[in-house]
Order: C-alpha cells, then structure tokens, then sequence
C-alpha cells in the first residue's frame, strides 16, 4: 500500500470511529463516548498537521480543530467529576454530574460536529484528486521534515531550564502525537517514545491540577480540595522536571543533533 493510501485509509478508518462514538453520544449509553470522540478527532488532527497548508486539507482541519475546542470544556467536566468521585466528594461530582446528558445531547447535535462530518465526506475525493495532478508527490518528505522539526522544537524546549513548562507541555504533547500518527517515519526509537509518553502523563497531570486549582477560585464548593490539588501539582510538575534531562539525552541521540556530539567528545569536568 502506497504511503497515500495508507493515509487515506487511516482517515476513513477514523471517520467510522466518530460516527461510533456519535451514536453513543447520543443515546448517552457510557461514559467513554465522548473521550473516544475526541481521540479520534485528535488522531485526525495529526495525521493532517505536516499537511495542513494544502488546499485539500485546510477545511478538514479547520473542522477538526472547531469540534476540539468545542468538547474540550465538557471533557474538563468530565475528567473533574471522575477525580471528585475518586476523592469521594459525592455531592460535588453529583452536582456537576447532572448537566452532563444535556452537555452530550448539545455535542452530538451541534452543526460544529455536522460541518466535521461534511467535511469528512469530501475530502478523499478532493485529495485523490491533487494525487492525480502530482500535488502529493513529495508528501512523505513533508511529512518526515514536519517530524523532526517538531523534535527539534522539543529539544530546544528542553534545553532551556526557563523554558514555559505550559508552552513545552503542549509541544510534548503533539511531539508524541505526530509520532504515533507516523511511527515508521518518526526517528524516534523506542525509549524516547516511551518516555516522551511518561512526561506527557507527567505534565498532564501537573496541568490538571493546577487548572483544579484554578476552578476552585469560582467554585467555592471546591475550595476544600484545592490545597490537596495544590501539592498533586507541584509534585507532578517535580516529577516531569526528573525525567526531563533524560528525555533530551535519548532525543539528542536519536535525531543525531550536533550539539550532543560536542557534549559527548568535550564532556565536562
């Protein structure tokens, strides 16, 4: 199968999974659907970033990304009911528990997710369509120099001990989404893929709570946990800070950058 098609087939592959979770969101049959939406969304998000410029995927993307910004705060809810209900704060996660069958019915009707859906339809013809004129004849090495330009974004992240812990979450983050969207052109072995996953959860976390934190200053039936959320916070941002160092070393090594090659024949002393 030919690097395109392999492409293409991923996307309709993904369209099939958010029609799925539609339908559950819908008949608001678990509590899953709505995550596995969005993952798909993401999923497509990835495939298309190296490409998104072109024509042919502009609109899809920009469709994507609307559905993204419009579930994110339903999501949030989501994630904060399940860490009150962990906590066991029962009247807290009730509380907010109950507006979510509306949130899903808003979701799976919106023309937002419609426009997605249009968008979907389309768009295998329209990028067949640049194949046959030759537009997509060096889509592969765009697709590699998008990868290890978003690597080389890292690495400079993390060389910088001042670097925006919150700016160099979000390029960890699409980092490893790239990745795994494109594991065969990725240069990444391994242990750097398993580690760029562990700071990712790291930084994850840390963002979480911190943002909990945040929610407790406009909710006040939240104040209560907040110095809880707090700590979590700080020991999660304390944890990704101890597997940084390590990450740069094993993505130095994998992209081959000079600046490791100096470091390794003049160590220092």
């Amino acid at each position: 199968m030919s690097f395109v098609d392999d492409f293409v087939a991923k996307i309709i592959s993904l369209e099939v999974s958010l029609y799925h979770a539609r339908a559950r969101l819908q008949a608001d049959s678990d509590r899953e659907a709505l995550h596995d939406l969005r993952i798909s969304v993401r999923k497509i998000r990835s495939l298309l970033r190296p490409l998104r410029i072109m024509p042919e995927v502009a609109a899809l993307n920009q469709a994507a990304a609307e559905v993204g910004r419009m579930t994110t705060p339903t999501r949030d809810l989501e994630v904060i009911i399940g860490e009150l209900q962990e906590r066991g704060y029962t009247r807290q996660a009730t509380r907010r528990s109950a507006t979510l069958a509306g949130h899903y019915r808003n979701l799976a009707g919106s023309p937002v997710l419609d426009r997605l859906f249009v968008e979907l339809d389309r768009w295998p013809e329209l990028f067949r369509t640049a194949e046959r004129a030759g537009a997509l004849a060096g889509v592969k090495r765009q697709v590699h120099k998008a990868l290890r330009k978003r690597l080389k974004q890292l690495i400079d992240g993390l060389r910088d001990p001042h670097f925006d812990r919150h700016e160099l979450r979000i390029i960890v983050k699409n980092a490893r989404y790239l990745t795994e969207a494109f594991p065969a052109l990725s240069p990444l072995k391994g242990k750097s893929r398993a580690q760029l996953k562990s700071v990712q959860a790291s930084l994850g976390s840390w963002h979480d709570h911190h943002q909990w934190c945040l929610r407790a200053e406009a909710e006040g039936d939240l104040l209560e946990i907040a110095p809880f959320w707090e700590v979590a916070s700080e020991q999660a941002l304390a944890d990704a800070e101890l597997k940084l160092a390590s990450l740069l070393d094993h993505l130095e090594k994998d992209l081959g950058t000079p600046e490791r090659a100096r470091r390794t024949t003049n160590p220092r002393t």
